[in-house]
């Protein structure tokens, strides 16, 4: 049984697709805010303390209590920073997001049996594209630190290209690997390719395991925070920042995470791929495959959250040995078997 719809509707379906793609995409910014508490509940279940709990039920206020504070806290500037950078570095790395937003399909609906990704456009591309705007909040990060006019902001920032730089290339080189094997650079493709459950993290479970752990450092999640470890730099690049500076700077960081899981749930996880029958269905072809993407990406975004507590930090010349004598040649292997599997399911 599938649901019938007008057909005067049909040539504006592109259209309705794009803005519930724009919806969506407005609610992941409030999932921005929800990740925050998520944080710090799970991680009080793991070191058992009651986390947030005196602001509202389950401590759910806790994000309104935060805002109110950065928001009144005083706005303060170094004397000698440079004032261009210091202010619109926040900015810059907030138009990364806004970029990555465009080109992530957040969901799917199946009408009449036929699939309409939930984005706000698609491109031939977009998995590319997705990389590069990712890549561009390096220099957001490079801008708070130069401009702060602090050694410990600056070395945090310089800890940063270390990592980005050695964890950035594996990180490419697995997803050629999906997009060779798959056919095509477009991430809507990628995930439809993984029809049932033929998942790419079957295909490649070597590809997963390199991509997971570069996109942990490319967030700079623990283990992989050394461009703001207490111990040694203060807070890092942000050492400087403060009030809603300080705000936006983490909340653009808890964005990515959650943009990362899309990611890994998309690439390697199946997507929104849900069985024929309920596909078909009137009702469950236009929720469960967003739901179920948007559960994967929960699962993903709660491991990593989960990972602060697990691993200890490494030091910064571990973190560099990781990058260039583990993940790269095991990336490098993953590209070829993926070369390979692609002949072989091609043929």
């Amino acid at each position: 049984m599938v649901m019938e719809i007008p057909e005067f509707i049909v040539p504006f379906i592109p259209w309705i697709r794009g803005l519930v793609g724009l919806s969506l995409v407005g609610i992941i910014f409030l999932g921005g805010m929800a990740a925050v508490w998520i944080e710090r509940k799970l991680s009080a279940d793991i070191q058992f303390r009651h986390g947030p709990s005196r602001v509202g039920k389950f401590g759910l206020l806790q994000l309104v209590a935060d805002a109110i504070k950065l928001f009144t806290k005083e706005d303060m500037r170094p004397r000698n920073a440079d004032r261009l950078l210091f202010d619109n570095a926040p900015i810059f790395m907030l138009s990364s997001l806004f970029l990555m937003l465009v080109a992530i399909p957040v969901g799917a609906v199946f009408i009449n049996g036929v699939e309409y990704p939930l984005a706000v456009t698609e491109m031939d591309i977009s998995i590319l594209f997705i990389e590069a705007m990712s890549a561009i909040n390096i220099f957001g990060i490079f801008m708070i630190a130069y401009g702060s006019n602090n050694k410990y902001s600056l070395l945090g920032a310089f800890r940063n290209f270390a990592r980005m730089i050695g964890y950035e290339v594996p990180l490419g080189i697995t997803v050629v690997s999906v997009a060779v094997m798959t056919g095509s650079l477009n991430i809507v493709e990628i995930a439809g390719a993984q029809d049932g459950f033929v998942w790419n993290i079957f295909l490649q479970p070597i590809g997963f395991v390199v991509f997971f752990i570069a996109l942990m450092a490319d967030l700079g999640r623990l283990p992989f925070d050394q461009n703001e470890s207490e111990e040694e730099l203060v807070a890092g690049w942000v050492t400087e920042y403060t009030g809603m500076r300080f705000g936006l700077a983490f909340f653009a960081e808890y964005m990515h995470m959650i943009l990362g899981s899309f990611l890994v749930a998309l690439l390697f996880l199946g997507g929104w791929n849900v069985p024929g029958f309920v596909a078909n269905n009137p009702v469950l072809g236009l929720i469960a495959p967003t739901g179920f993407l948007l559960l994967k990406t929960v699962l993903v975004l709660m491991t990593i959250i989960g990972m602060r507590w697990a691993v200890p930090r490494f030091r910064i010349d571990q973190v560099v040995d990781m990058s260039w004598k583990k993940l790269l040649p095991l990336s490098l292997l993953n590209l070829v078997w993926a070369v390979g599997l692609g002949l072989y399911l091609g043929a």
